[in-house]
């Protein structure tokens, strides 16, 4: 039944931003799936680009150094949320992008405006080739990468919440040392010059520090729906 009304349904482009540990790539997956729409986690394309450099010895701590070389590895995004895959000239990276050298790593080379320019055209490609329509998660979708997106929502929480869960994911990881991590990536984020990570003005704010992931699931699922029986 679901799938019949998600193949007659408008498209619709749906941008969740928001820090880490909000919950956002379980909501955008849950919520994709659930109503027929494709699923993009752009956080992962900038993880692959930089296990990319990181494996080819590039020095990251130098801009020029990143952007001279933005255009070698070919990345590509799966976007089917029951099964995201992300692979770099061939190679599956899903596990590789995820480690702790990758992470420490991110934000240096996310802030190098050839790096952004080249993955937010690679975004921007996949949104326009989703037939259902598609959600798309990261820090600057609903500002920079999608900003006329049917709906944008900026999720939200305390860092408290966002550290337990973060080392939830992260096995043995210190709360402590998570919070601190997380803080310091933030700020890197949201001080960055080209595209930071920012709300937009017509984005839906949900905080999430008092929600179970199944009760945003549901908020979310439902501002979607509402969004396209309006179109």
């Amino acid at each position: 039944m679901e799938n019949g009304a998600a193949r007659t349904a408008p498209a619709v482009i749906v941008a969740i931003d928001g820090p880490s540990g909000t919950g956002k790539s379980s909501t955008s997956k849950a919520v994709a799936a659930q109503l027929g729409l494709s699923y993009l986690d752009t956080g992962a394309q900038y993880r692959a680009i930089t296990w990319w450099m990181v494996n080819n010895g590039i020095d990251i701590t130098d801009p020029s150094a990143v952007a001279a070389v933005v255009g070698k590895p070919e990345i590509v995004s799966g976007t089917d949320p029951s099964a995201p895959t992300i692979t770099v000239d061939g190679t599956d990276v899903s596990g590789p992008i995820r480690t702790q050298e990758v992470t420490s790593r991110v934000s240096a080379v996310s802030a190098v405006p050839e790096v952004r320019a080249r993955i937010t055209e690679l975004q921007r490609s996949l949104a326009e080739a989703a037939q259902t329509g598609i959600v798309v998660e990261g820090r600057d979708i609903g500002t920079t990468v999608l900003p006329d997106a049917d709906l944008k929502i900026f999720l939200t929480a305390s860092p408290e919440a966002r550290a337990a869960r973060r080392s939830g994911e992260l096995k043995g990881a210190d709360l402590h040392a998570t919070r601190e991590a997380l803080i310091k990536r933030d700020a890197a984020d949201s001080s960055r010059t080209t595209s930071p990570l920012a709300k937009a003005d017509d984005a839906v704010e949900v905080d999430t520090t008092e929600l179970t992931l199944q009760q945003v699931i549901e908020c979310v699922v439902t501002l979607v729906e509402e969004k396209r029986a309006a179109k």
